[in-house]
């Protein structure tokens, strides 16, 4: 009976061994008896630690900052929003006080606190490579959120061959950052898109008063000769608003890397403005009611939780 059991028990053992051996996933054949110990039982292998979540964007965005600070051009400043030819900061999709227009500090700092909390410092006429010392004066206010509107202005050149690069543009907004950073580590960033001027100019190009206001010379690589709808006119345009889209990407991308802040997704860019939303003196910067379309897309995506 004996000789039997050490029999089987062979057979088992090598039957085991057998199926281990043709088996895709690991397996152990005949673990071995664990034996007691003198001290008590033999321990097991320690418990890896849980790792600590990282924490997501959305869980560290406050979506009631109380203060904010806006850069950007000439659309922050509300230029030929108000008068032409001239700055109407009070009707500011960032920071304005204008209660029609309901701008993005207005509806977030309320009216007793926009005069005191927030602060516009973007600059009629300014490119992206001027983004790190307006960032930098943002950061000296200490601001809980700082929004950007920045870009319009470097495919706005007289010719596609004068816009801005897309990899200078690239590392002045990374810089810009960077800036923000060094003075206000825990400040807040919303990122509108740059515009869409294609759209722009296949609105103003049937408008007669469009058509006027852009013989001035205004966005000449996109808006020059509105009525030429030749083979090269519509090459030149196509190259500006590629630009424009290669512009969005790099807000996109370089916003993506930092946790605290939020690009709109396009909103800008996707929004389609009409003749009553643009300045009645240059039909290209938005007017008071294009300012509170702006105002509405930020505030909807600073919001979102």
């Amino acid at each position: 009976m004996r000789g039997r059991r050490r029999f089987r028990t062979a057979v088992a053992t090598a039957t085991a061994a057998l199926l281990c051996a043709g088996a895709l996933s690991g397996c152990t054949a005949g673990e071995p008896e664990t034996k007691a110990s003198p001290t008590g039982p033999t321990p097991g292998p320690a418990a890896k630690p849980t790792p600590e979540a990282t924490p997501s964007p959305d869980s560290l965005w406050d979506v009631s900052p109380s203060s904010v600070a806006a850069v950007g051009d000439s659309v922050t400043r509300a230029f030929d929003a108000c008068a032409v030819l001239a700055d109407c900061p009070e009707v500011s999709w960032a920071t304005g006080t204008d209660t029609a227009v309901n701008s993005l500090a207005l509806r977030l700092l309320g009216p007793e606190k926009v005069a005191t909390r927030s602060w516009n410092l973007a600059r009629t006429g300014a490119r992206m490579v001027e983004l790190p010392e307006q960032m930098a004066g943002a950061a000296a206010e200490r601001p809980e959120l700082v929004t950007v509107m920045m870009g319009a202005n470097d495919a706005c050149r007289p010719t596609p061959a004068l816009m801005t690069p897309v990899e200078d543009f690239r590392t002045s907004f990374e810089t810009a950052l960077a800036r923000l950073r060094k003075g206000a580590p825990e400040a807040q960033v919303y990122v509108a898109s740059v515009p869409d001027l294609m759209h722009l100019w296949s609105t103003g190009r049937v408008s007669p008063a469009g058509l006027r206001a852009w013989r001035l010379g205004i966005c000449g690589a996109m808006l020059a000769d509105a009525e030429d709808l030749s083979a090269a006119a519509d090459r030149r345009r196509a190259e500006v608003r590629g630009r424009v889209v290669a512009y969005n990407r790099v807000l996109s991308e370089v916003c993506a890397k930092d946790e605290r802040c939020r690009y709109d997704d396009g909103a800008v860019f996707g929004f389609r403005f009409d003749g009553g939303q643009l300045s009645p003196w240059d039909w290209f910067h938005p007017s008071r009611d294009g300012q509170a379309r702006l105002a509405e897309l930020a505030y909807r995506r600073i919001t979102k939780e």
